[in-house]
């Protein structure tokens, strides 16, 4: 869907709510050529409590952490960017919707050194439905290996969620789609599995759960540990350490992603391979499950997870 079939009208933007078309940069701004930002992608869920953010501190830990190895300081608190954010939702009489928060180099030189650029803040908020479509959560996605491989943590620090580094995401998730299939698996230089372009991954072989481990060149993904946790509760064995091949993952019972965008959604296929019988496996779907209860809060647990922003 295009931001014009919207309807949203506002942005907040360095202290400031702006008609959607007024929040503009400078074509020289030092982000737009060097891909230096940090962001946040965080849903917001519709509940009979009203519109609920999910694990919302845990997005501005991660926030402010991923601009502390680009010297990139944040100038608002998480007060004032929680506030903003609340508002924007109220503003725009949104029910549920993603949240969009970007810091970036803004313009002043144009040195690679970001020198007296100034560090300009924003947030967005739009209605924002399955990542992978609807019948993805379902039916699952077929998927590809890369050919692009997972840049390592020694090359570009991948704890950080920073804008440039997106490249590699969107290089190997092009490289799929122009081959047929709806997203990527990327290997790290290892040859191991890392994660998809914006998602983890997640492994089921006998009953048991595996995922690959932050050395492995992934990004501590929020949806992430909140699989782990659910499934844990859930009584299966996670092994949140794991390294896989990518021959594991044709012979895998069961494969699914998580993610902000992706909540937790099935893999069907990897190279044309079916994984299992080719359709959602069980375990995947008692997480799943698990997880749309949790969030759209048919189940009261983790309630200190959630920010309502009505109260």
């Amino acid at each position: 869907m295009a931001f014009a079939d919207m309807d949203v009208d506002t942005i907040w933007m360095d202290g400031e709510f702006l008609d959607w078309d007024d929040a503009q940069v400078h074509v020289l701004s030092h982000g737009l050529h060097y891909g230096t930002g940090v962001f946040e992608g965080v849903r917001c869920y519709d509940t009979e409590r009203g519109p609920a953010i999910f694990r919302w501190e845990e997005h501005l830990d991660r926030f402010y952490a991923s601009g502390k190895p680009y010297g990139l300081e944040i100038e608002h608190s998480r007060e004032e960017l929680t506030e903003a954010t609340t508002e924007l939702i109220r503003r725009q009489d949104l029910e549920s919707c993603y949240i969009r928060p970007l810091a970036f180099y803004g313009y002043d030189s144009l040195g690679v050194s970001p020198g007296n650029c100034p560090t300009r803040t924003m947030i967005a908020c739009w209605p924002w439905g399955a990542y992978l479509g609807d019948e993805a959560l379902e039916d699952g996605v077929d998927v590809m290996v890369s050919s692009w491989r997972k840049h390592a943590s020694s090359q570009i620090p991948t704890n950080a969620k920073a804008t440039g580094p997106y490249i590699n995401s969107l290089l190997a998730g092009e490289e799929a789609r122009s081959n047929g299939y709806v997203e990527a698996i990327l290997l790290n230089k290892e040859g191991n599995v890392a994660e998809g372009p914006g998602e983890n991954i997640f492994m089921v072989n006998d009953g048991e759960i595996y995922t690959p481990g932050l050395a492995e060149s992934i990004l501590d993904g929020i949806t992430r540990r909140t699989a782990i946790q659910l499934a844990r509760e859930l009584g299966y064995t996670v092994h949140d350490e794991a390294t896989i091949s990518r021959g594991q993952l044709y012979t895998a019972d069961e494969l699914f992603f998580t993610g902000t965008a992706a909540e937790v959604t099935p893999i069907r296929s990897v190279d044309d391979n079916a994984i299992g019988e080719g359709t959602r496996g069980s375990v995947t779907e008692d997480v799943q499950s698990a997880f749309f209860d949790l969030v759209e809060r048919r189940v009261d647990d983790h309630d200190d997870w959630f920010l309502y922003v009505e109260e």
